[in-house]
């Protein structure tokens, strides 16, 4: 849906001009109700989370709102751009996800590589083991992107601005990354090697440079791919200009990535930790179960003392929890003001059968391989760790077997003009 109209143009040909080109659909007129709702909603969270836990908790939801307004004015994402690369060949998402990746790196190397961090944090890089449940469950996410229509941190700005196909993945998210911890010990102990940081043996802008160089190698053969195989362009999405195109309009994806870097390296100086999205819907999981009593306290995943510290304290104290609330009422706002947010009350069968099912294999899959898109992937490459890279590739392979199990739930698979995000 366009979010806002296009200037006239007129077009000359053999010295004559031609008609004047129809208009674009005006702009959406902003939900006030619902903005206003949103933005209530985050101040009352904001002044509440500043006041009972303090501002390093505060300053986290701020960045999560923050976050999701990103999100969503630049509709960045990783399901689409994964589903036109793997589809049709165009590269153009994949290309504004190196430009992100690039540009987390090297704020990374200077935060972490110099030791800066806010409120006493000692910022940290992300690595994790290599092994089976890292190919497994990137896989597993990789198809559940494409069957639950979206992506980590896109289901945050998806529910955000009123998708209820996307709100049932959230809701499957929940399900099996609750599943997951229930029945932690079938795969706490699966063959796997240590981490491998490139900062341990060449420091960390020896790191930096490597991990450039191989983002440049990626864009590169997208674009030989995209050459030889030829897509056709996406088509542009209108967009106002000026200050209004801010705030109502789409931005283009490099402009999403490089708030987005910035936004990601806010969490990293504040929290100490990369920006993550899915340890939380484990944790929502287990507060669920806990308020219908049931004892998820029990399970052997919880009794971790860093897991049982977070099962025990308030949701808003919670690091993930807080970037991604502040992401879901963000993007509310942000649609609102668009005049875009809005609730699908009929949906087929099949659609909810895919987003339940995708949201299922994604938490199941994220909380296999320690992360997801954001948590495991985009953290784990900017941090120079191995970890990262066989995320993607796993990811890759579970993103094209999804691409055959869509038509089976009537899904569309895939068009050159859908949405990269």
């Amino acid at each position: 849906m366009a979010l806002s109209t296009l200037p006239e143009r007129l077009t000359r040909t053999a010295g004559r001009t031609a008609a004047p080109a129809p208009e674009s659909p005006a702009a959406p007129s902003p939900k006030p109700w619902v903005l206003t709702a949103a933005l209530l909603l985050f101040a009352a969270l904001a002044v509440w989370t500043f006041a009972a836990h303090g501002a390093k908790p505060g300053v986290l939801l701020l960045l999560g709102g923050g976050l999701g307004f990103t999100l969503f004015h630049s509709r960045f994402g990783f399901t689409g751009a994964w589903r036109q690369l793997v589809g049709v060949g165009n590269g153009a998402g994949l290309r504004a996800h190196a430009l992100l990746l690039g540009t987390t790196a090297t704020l990374f190397a200077l935060i972490i590589g110099t030791g800066t961090g806010l409120f006493g944090s000692k910022p940290a890089p992300t690595a994790g083991p290599l092994g089976v449940a890292l190919v497994l469950g990137a896989f597993l996410f990789g198809v559940g992107m494409q069957l639950g229509g979206a992506c980590a941190s896109g289901t945050l700005f998806a529910v955000g601005s009123g998708q209820v196909p996307v709100l049932l993945t959230l809701v499957g998210f929940v399900v099996g990354g609750t599943l997951y911890t229930w029945q932690y010990p079938l795969v706490e102990h699966l063959p796997s090697f240590a981490p491998v940081l490139l900062s341990d043996h060449v420091g960390w802008w020896g790191s930096w440079a490597i991990t450039i160089a191989a983002l440049g190698a990626v864009v590169w053969i997208s674009l030989a791919v995209q050459k030889r195989r030829n897509p056709p362009p996406v088509g542009a999405v209108p967009t106002s200009r000026g200050l209004l195109r801010a705030v109502r309009g789409s931005w283009p994806l490099w402009v999403g990535a490089l708030l987005l870097s910035a936004l990601g390296a806010g969490v990293l100086l504040v929290s100490g930790g990369a920006w993550g999205v899915t340890s939380a819907f484990s944790l929502w999981g287990a507060k669920l179960l806990q308020a219908l009593g049931a004892h998820p306290e029990h399970w052997a995943y919880w009794r971790d003392p860093k897991q049982a510290a977070a099962l025990a304290g308030p949701v808003l104290t919670d690091k993930t929890s807080l970037t991604d609330i502040g992401i879901m009422v963000g993007a509310a706002a942000a649609a609102a003001a668009g005049g875009v947010w809005t609730l699908h009350r009929r949906l087929p069968w099949r659609t909810v059968a895919a987003s339940l099912l995708g949201g299922i294999l994604l938490g199941i899959g994220s909380r296999l391989a320690a992360g997801c898109n954001i948590g495991a992937y985009l953290a784990g490459v900017a941090s120079g760790s191995l970890s990262g890279w066989v995320w993607g590739a796993a990811a890759l392979l579970g993103t094209w077997v999804g691409l055959r199990l869509r038509p089976l739930f009537g899904l569309p698979n895939p068009r050159p003009t859908d949405s990269i995000c």
